[in-house]
C-alpha cells in the first residue's frame, strides 16, 4: 500500500510539472489591433532557440544592454541566446564535445554567456534552416523583454564585457551571472525570456526548443481575435 501511494505521489508531481504553466500578460501580449507593435522573431534549430529582436528599437534604450549593443559590428537584426560558457560557445563535431556536455548538464555552479549576434539578413532569410515564428510585442512587452535581457548580464565590474568569441564570427559573447545546467537550460532562459513579455510558457515542457513555438502557437488562438 505504502509503495503504491509513493508511486502514485510521483506520477501526480510528474504530471504537475508537465502541465504547469507560467501565466502571461495579457496587458503586455498579444497587442491590441492598431497598437504600436515591435517586430521579433523565435528561431529554432531543432535543439536550441534564439530570439531576433530590431537593433534599433534595442540601441534606443538606455542600459547595460543598449551599450552592449551598439558595441557589435554592422547588423539591423540581434540575435539573442544564451548557454554555457565553454559549450555554447565551442563549434567543434558534437561527439567530441559529450563529456563536456555532460559537465555542462550536471555540474552545478557552470557559468554562462549571453549570445549577441548582429545579423545583416531579415530573420525570414535565416530561418531557412531553422524553424521561425514571428512575434508582435506591445512597446512595454518588448521592453520588459529587454529588461530580462539586460538582466542576465554579468555587470560586476561596472558594465558588460565580452567573455568569448569566435574567429571569423560577429558573435559576441558577454558574461552572464546566470549559471547553466539542466535544471537550467538554453530553452528554459528563452521561456523566462518570453514570459516576461506577456506570453504564458510551460516551464518544464521548455527543456526542448519546440516548446517554445508551441506555446507562441497555443497564445495565438487563446486570443479573442482568434477566438471570433
Amino acid at each position: 500500500m505504502t509503495t503504491g501511494i509513493l508511486v502514485g505521489g510521483a506520477i501526480g508531481a510528474l504530471a504537475a510539472l508537465w502541465t504547469w504553466t507560467a501565466p502571461g500578460d495579457a496587458g503586455l501580449w498579444p497587442p491590441a489591433d492598431g497598437s504600436d507593435v515591435v517586430e521579433a522573431h523565435l528561431l529554432d534549430n531543432g535543439f536550441h532557440s534564439d530570439l531576433a529582436l530590431p537593433r534599433a528599437a534595442l540601441e534606443a534604450r538606455d542600459g547595460p544592454l543598449a551599450e552592449a549593443v551598439r558595441s557589435l559590428p554592422p547588423g539591423d537584426w540581434i540575435l539573442i541566446g544564451w548557454g554555457d560558457a565553454k559549450f555554447y560557445v565551442d563549434q567543434s563535431p558534437i561527439h567530441h564535445r559529450l563529456p563536456d556536455g555532460a559537465r555542462a548538464f550536471f555540474r552545478p555552479g557552470n557559468a554562462s554567456v549571453l549570445m549577441l549576434d548582429p545579423a545583416q539578413r531579415p530573420p525570414s532569410a535565416l530561418s531557412r534552416e531553422n524553424g521561425r515564428r514571428g512575434l508582435r510585442l506591445t512597446q512595454a512587452g518588448f521592453d520588459a523583454v529587454a529588461s530580462r535581457i539586460e538582466g542576465s548580464l554579468d555587470l560586476s565590474r561596472g558594465g558588460p564585457r565580452v567573455a568569448a568569441v569566435r574567429a571569423g564570427d560577429d558573435a559576441r559573447f558577454f558574461a552572464s551571472r546566470e549559471t547553466f545546467s539542466i535544471a537550467h537550460l538554453c530553452n528554459h532562459w528563452t521561456a523566462g525570456v518570453l514570459n516576461a513579455g506577456g506570453l504564458p510558457v510551460r516551464p518544464f515542457r521548455s527543456i526542448v526548443s519546440s516548446e517554445l513555438s508551441a506555446a507562441v502557437a497555443r497564445a495565438e488562438l487563446d486570443t479573442p481575435a482568434r477566438r471570433d
